[in-house]
């Protein structure tokens, strides 16, 4: 069972943010695979047919390449973690939630490795990381102006 990302893996990088909006919202819109398209605009298209649990399986797109991603663990309002090959790629991402002051802070990390990260780490790191960054400004934006 994956229990975490690959701290051992070529690329690791972690991101937080804090969301000034109840824990609820934020973990709803974030973990509704569907509607990702319509808050973060960097993905094209993304389906899940079931809930996200562990061993749920969803599909998303995003700066052109297609992913399939499986859920390894799902703690509601607290915790999900995703993985899976894509592309060269073996990732996984974990992402956690905790209400602080009033507010939600959310963490990300999230693991590359593979042949093609290998090949050029410093600029897969790059990529990973503004990807990250603007998925969390993204979830940040959509869920602080919801009604």
């Amino acid at each position: 069972m994956i229990t975490a990302i690959d701290t051992e893996a070529a690329v690791v990088v972690r991101l937080d943010t804090v969301i000034d909006a109840p824990l609820e919202r934020v973990w709803r819109l974030h973990t509704d695979v569907n509607g990702w398209p319509a808050w973060q605009r960097d993905i094209t298209t993304a389906s899940a047919h079931s809930p996200l649990i562990p061993g749920a399986v969803f599909h998303w797109s995003t700066f052109g390449l297609d992913i399939t991603s499986t859920v390894h663990q799902a703690e509601p309002l607290a915790r999900i973690l995703w993985g899976g090959p894509a592309h060269g790629i073996d990732g996984l991402h974990l992402w956690t939630f905790r209400e602080e002051a009033g507010a939600v802070h959310v963490h990300t990390e999230e693991s590359w490795d593979g042949a093609a990260i290998r090949a050029d780490v410093e600029g897969m790191r790059a990529a990973l990381e503004g990807s990250l960054t603007t998925w969390l400004r993204h979830l940040k934006e959509a869920t602080e102006k919801a009604p």
